[in-house]
């Protein structure tokens, strides 16, 4: 999880530098270029929203982000010790991409967007970056190995895990057996 999300942050962070150094000018930004014909472009935006420039208003922004890290926090918690090689990976994704936005938003108080895509009088997506990409990525690969991890346990058990007892068993309840000793008296 560490790995995959300190390459995320160092991806993001690099590609925004870039971004900065190409586009801004002193007078001015340079036109966008584009990538994949009029579908996909390179182009320079502040973005002072949550993700793909949502929320705007400041209050609604760190609701929104403290509920998020929650959220994550808590499913990592309690995957931590059990989880496979790839849902930690799914994990780094998204607080990587978390970071990799914090640090501009804390640095610059905006957040630096640059990938467009769009399809001319038809569709026109959000201007985004590599943090955005990880997130959204990570979270729907988190959403498949959560639904597929307990759609496996319903599998298993015929029982699905939100149905399994969670109270603590009773000595009289345990499999293990018991030895009693007798007392016999003289």
């Amino acid at each position: 999880m560490i790995l995959a999300g300190l390459f995320v942050i160092v991806l993001d962070q690099l590609t925004k530098s870039w971004v900065v150094q190409y586009f801004v000018l002193p007078n001015g930004y340079k036109p966008a270029i584009p990538l994949l014909g009029q579908i996909v472009e390179l182009t320079y935006v502040r973005n002072s929203g949550v993700a793909f420039s949502l929320l705007s208003s400041d209050s609604v922004k760190f609701l929104f982000i403290a509920i998020a890290i929650g959220v994550i926090g808590y499913l990592y918690w309690r995957n931590r010790e059990n989880g496979s090689l790839l849902l930690k990976f799914s994990f780094g994704l998204v607080v990587g991409g978390a970071l990799g936005n914090l640090i501009d938003r804390f640095r610059l108080g905006y957040v630096v967007d640059f990938i467009h895509f769009y399809i001319p009088n038809r569709f026109d997506f959000a201007v985004f970056n590599v943090a955005d990409s990880a997130i959204s990525v990570g979270v729907v690969l988190l959403a498949f190995l959560l639904w597929q991890g307990s759609t496996a346990e319903t599998q298993r058990t015929g029982v699905a895990p939100t149905e399994i007892a969670t109270e603590p068993t009773t000595a009289s309840q345990s499999s293990i057996p018991r030895v009693r000793r007798r007392v016999t008296g003289e």
